[in-house]
């Protein structure tokens, strides 16, 4: 058995609908993200950080070292990708799209004992950040953005302390898409992850979006790259068990080391993950076993 395979949690069993559920503004956030700073990286500060091979261009991530991280040290990465910008719903969530917005890593960690990298998704030509999709449409090119990922993995793990055998990819929505679409695109960016963490929405659970290679066949070629690594799925109302009937109906729940868990809210938001709840707890419980 895979080491990593870890028991299937459901947290919702049933089909919930979300307007069923509470709004994550009940429940008070115990975490605030710091802000992206322009300043050195340091140990409990984010900051915005351009990839080595880009400075000449528009293009930045932002880079976070834990607060007990030291120059001597190995760390673990959560490396995560955001949703698609300009969202905005009747809850009040909104998604800039933009990495000083995302919010997975350091909910997941508190900010302690894992370097978190936002990576950008860069346009066709390789010279500045996106807020929908990637690359350019209509053909959304994912090479450029795939580049600047695999690069500053391996500066970050050079540099900063890194260590490249614990390495986990993370994303909402767009980001969740993309965990799959582009960690798993090619087999030179597979190799990279540890593991995966893949909040509300799943590659080829949907087909009907404008990128090529949307529909369920490439996205099930795709998925093969995962050799049965570990996923931690999870989403508002009922996506997570959505991506579950997808898994099993394609064949591919038993190929692999899924655990679907249910937010409890009905919010499109990644600021779950600051507020003490089950599914946060959870989740944590998951990556120390994933890392360990």
């Amino acid at each position: 058995m895979n080491k990593y395979l870890l028991p299937v949690m459901l947290l919702c069993a049933l089909t919930v609908r979300a307007q069923e559920l509470p709004d994550i503004s009940t429940v008070a956030p115990d975490l605030t993200v710091p802000e992206m700073t322009t300043g050195a990286p340091e140990a409990g500060q984010r900051v915005r950080f351009t990839t080595t091979g880009w400075e000449a261009t528009e293009v930045y991530g932002a880079l976070y070292l834990p607060v007990d991280w030291k120059p001597a040290g190995r760390f673990p990465v959560i490396v995560e990708w955001a949703g698609n910008g300009d969202f905005h719903n009747a809850y009040g969530d909104v998604s800039t799209g933009k990495v000083e917005g995302s919010r997975l890593g350091y909910g997941i960690t508190s900010g302690e004992h894992c370097i978190w990298i936002c990576v950008p998704y860069l346009n066709d030509s390789g010279t500045a950040n996106v807020i929908k999709w990637w690359g350019d449409p209509p053909g959304y090119a994912p090479e450029p953005t795939l580049a600047y990922c695999r690069a500053t993995v391996r500066q970050v793990c050079e540099k900063f302390g890194g260590d490249p055998q614990r390495v986990v990819l993370a994303g909402f929505s767009r980001g969740a898409i993309a965990a799959n679409y582009l960690g798993l695109h090619d087999d030179a960016t597979a190799a990279l992850w540890r593991a995966f963490i893949c909040y509300s929405q799943y590659d080829g659970a949907r087909t009907t979006w404008p990128y090529p290679g949307a529909d369920q066949a490439s996205a099930l070629a795709r998925l093969q790259r995962l050799k049965g690594r570990p996923q931690f799925i999870c989403g508002e109302a009922s996506n997570a068990n959505e991506t579950e009937r997808y898994l099993r109906e394609t064949g591919s729940w038993d190929k692999g080391a899924f655990t679907i868990v249910g937010t409890g809210f009905r919010n499109h938001n990644d600021a779950w993950v600051l507020r003490p709840c089950a599914p946060r707890t959870r989740l944590r419980e998951w990556l120390r076993e994933v890392l360990r």
